[in-house]
């Protein structure tokens, strides 16, 4: 049996235009969305040195400030910016003129109901009422709203009266409560003062004047002037802080790229890819379309030669192509953020999916294919790979059990620590120092892990989306209590005990050939729910010594045998069994020949040779690892059990022979095993075997008898 099966060659058909017209339209995606920029031809990193030939300033370029000092300039600006407020006179005099009215109302009432009032005096009291209220205005009373709090006021604001604009320190003008209180201490000790030198009336008088009915904002925010002269002071903030004249030497061969030096490269960088992308943009856009598909056709030759079965179905091709456009997209929408937010983005959340219905290998190339395209689109494209991949390897090596909800967040935890690690590494080897490293990535960083967390729900979507099968559905599957077990427990007791040794047997092969052994072991509880129907008619459910065969036709008798097949499809499909478990009802037998019943017919009518199709099972043959497993330890534990003496050789030439009569028979030619897998499990099923039924092992006789 070879090592590996060999692709069959693809023929020209819809399903394979289908997968051609898949990886088409993701390079066009990919190629549409990433930056229509050229990209510098050198690479470099901060304290290492300079490894291609001296750099001559190919053009006149500014030299760029870092992000981080613009934005500091930029936070002093808006520091000590001050906001505008537009001074209303109206409201001084509308308020004024109103006292005045209220005042003269209140006189007449108070000079009716106590006839004790001066005129002279009155007089006196509301020029001092007035001149309390025109102190309040003169000062100014601010207004105060969600868009402009007062605890958010800077130290000073600009007053803006007709076309004078005059800076008032904040805490020299008033809010309407500081002005109440203002107006309330002096009233009262107008009330005091004409209480000692003209009479209780005047007193009187003015403990009934309500002197805040008469305060109102008079600076109003002018969020039109604000913004506009905050944005000319933003843009009148440098960028650049000097120039590179034509022909100027940059670097030398072998110079450490130190602070100076990089940012001089970088502003070189920016200004080449601004002036390359005018000029040749289709130049650009055929080489980011060449390098893209060198991509995709490096994971379409993998999957051909070493997943062909994910490449020849339609839906898990889909499935593959989708994970990676989403996240190059989300990168794509990151990177228009500031900063180095993109490691927020959880990449490695992509081999955690995939792993989940695939292998570590396939999920390994599917991530490493992502990151290298996102690559294009990043900066700092080595930096960004490098980390990336080391926590998508330690994940995929940290997370061996997605069923168990623990180890998702031991992977989440492993890969902050793994991006940090590396993280510091590298900034260690650009900066020369901790301190002038960026911490704000570990935040990033630690985004990164909490997002990883989502990877749970989103396999269940995927699951149910693209009818896939993870462990963890197949965990819930292979508990005994599901109803379908349950039903096999109560109808067919004998089969369910058979289903279970043999599920135990297939499990321990699966797990010594690195096939999935969950897959295998809850297939093989469910391969013989077809038993539920007709139980008595199978040896494993009938009384010693009795059988309802004997007073049947063989025909008869083969029928109810091999139909136990097609019962347990239809029962499975009935409870909505995953597809994938199906498989291994209708492969378990094959396309094997009921022999017993067959060879009872011919004893019977010894010139009807043509009816072998009659007794023979409808299949199809196992076509992976774990049916064939399972039709291997199902035969295995049924002939197991007419062994009357159960020694080590008898074991072992039983084992020996079913699986040499099924392979004879080409019942594995379908299938992706090897010669070393099928000793290998034969190996198993002979250990299991003695262990189920407790054989004792001949040990060479050395004269002396042991108990």
């Amino acid at each position: 049996m070879a090592e590996s099966r060999r692709p069959p060659e693809i023929k020209t058909n819809k399903k394979y235009l289908y997968h051609l017209f898949l990886f088409a339209a993701s390079i066009i995606i990919v190629v549409a969305i990433s930056p229509r920029e050229g990209k510098f031809r050198y690479e470099f990193q901060k304290g290492k040195p300079w490894l291609g030939s001296s750099l001559i300033a190919p053009w006149d370029f500014p030299v760029q400030k870092p992000y981080n000092v613009v934005a500091a300039e930029r936070d002093s600006t808006l520091k000590n910016f001050s906001p505008y407020y537009k001074l209303s006179a109206d409201v001084e005099k509308n308020k004024i003129s109103e006292l005045d009215k209220y005042l003269n109302d209140l006189l007449i009432k108070y000079e009716a109901e106590t006839r004790e009032l001066d005129p002279m005096g009155f007089a006196s009291v509301k020029r001092e009422l007035n001149s309390i209220l025109s102190d309040i205005y003169q000062k100014g009373v601010l207004e105060t709203n969600e868009m402009m709090p007062y605890e958010k006021l800077p130290d000073e604001i600009t007053v803006v009266s007709g076309r004078v604009a005059e800076k008032k320190k904040v805490s020299s003008l008033f809010v309407q409560k500081s002005a109440y209180q203002y107006s309330a201490e002096k009233k009262s000790e107008l009330e005091k003062h004409h209480k000692v030198v003209s009479g209780k009336s005047l007193s009187d008088f003015l403990s009934k004047v309500a002197l805040y009915d008469f305060i109102e904002p008079n600076l109003f925010y002018d969020a039109a002037t604000s913004t506009a002269v905050k944005n000319q002071l933003i843009g009148e903030i440098s960028v650049n802080r000097g120039l590179v004249q034509e022909g100027e030497l940059i670097i030398s061969q072998g110079e450490i790229v130190d602070d100076a030096k990089y940012m001089i490269l970088e502003s070189l960088r920016s200004e080449y890819e601004k002036r390359l992308g005018k000029n040749d943009k289709w130049f650009i856009l055929l080489g980011r379309f060449i390098l893209v598909t060198a991509c995709y056709l490096a994971l379409y030759l993998f999957m051909y030669h070493f997943r062909f079965d994910v490449l020849s179905s339609t839906h898990k091709t889909f499935f593959i192509i989708l994970v990676i456009l989403i996240f190059i997209i989300i990168t794509r929408l990151v990177i228009f953020l500031p900063g180095t937010i993109v490691y927020l983005v959880p990449f490695a959340m992509i081999p955690i999916i995939v792993r989940t219905f695939y292998d570590s290998r396939l999920a390994l190339f599917v991530y490493l294919t992502a990151i290298m395209l996102a690559g294009f689109i990043v900066t700092n494209s080595f930096e960004f790979i490098f980390l990336s991949f080391i926590a998508g390897v330690i994940v995929i090596f940290s997370l061996t059990n997605v069923y168990r909800r623990a180890k998702l967040f031991t992977a989440a935890l492993m890969v902050f620590i793994a991006y940090s690690v590396v993280y510091l590494g590298i900034g260690l080897m650009q900066e020369g120092s901790l301190a002038a490293m960026n911490w704000k990535n570990y935040i990033w960083f630690a985004g990164n892990g909490v997002f990883l967390l989502l990877s749970y729900p989103l396999i269940f979507v995927f699951e149910k989306t693209f009818r896939f099968l993870s462990d963890a559905t197949l965990f819930e599957l292979a508990d005994t209590n599901q109803l379908l077990l349950r039903k096999l427990s109560e109808d067919a007791p004998g089969s369910f005990q058979h289903s279970l040794q043999v599920a135990n047997l297939a499990e321990e092969a699966a797990r010594e050939i690195g096939a999935n052994n969950l897959l295998a072991r809850t297939g093989a509880l469910y391969h013989d729910i077809g038993k539920t129907f007709n139980a008595e008619y199978f040896v494993e459910n009938q009384a010693e010594g009795f059988s309802p065969h004997d007073h049947l036709d063989p025909l008869k008798s083969a029928e109810i045998i091999t139909g136990h097949v097609k019962k347990g499809v239809d029962l499975a499909r009935k409870f909505n069994l995953p597809s994938q478990i199906v498989d291994f009802i209708q492969t378990h037998h094959g396309t094997g020949l009921a022999y017993f019943f067959y060879k009872k017919f011919l004893d019977k009518n010894p010139n009807r040779t043509d009816m072998e199709k009659s007794f023979t099972y409808t299949g199809p043959k196992p076509f992976s690892k774990e049916t064939a497993i399972v039709m291997m330890a199902d035969a295995v534990e049924a002939s197991s059990r007419s062994l009357a003496n159960y020694s080590e050789e008898n074991i072992g030439e039983l084992v020996e022979r079913i699986i040499y009569i099924q392979e004879q028979d080409g019942q594995y030619s379908d299938t992706p095993l090897t010669f070393k897998d099928i000793t290998d499990i034969k190996s198993v099923l002979i250990k299991r075997l003695l262990n189920i039924y407790h054989a004792r092992i001949a040990y060479p006789d050395r004269g002396t008898s042991r108990g």
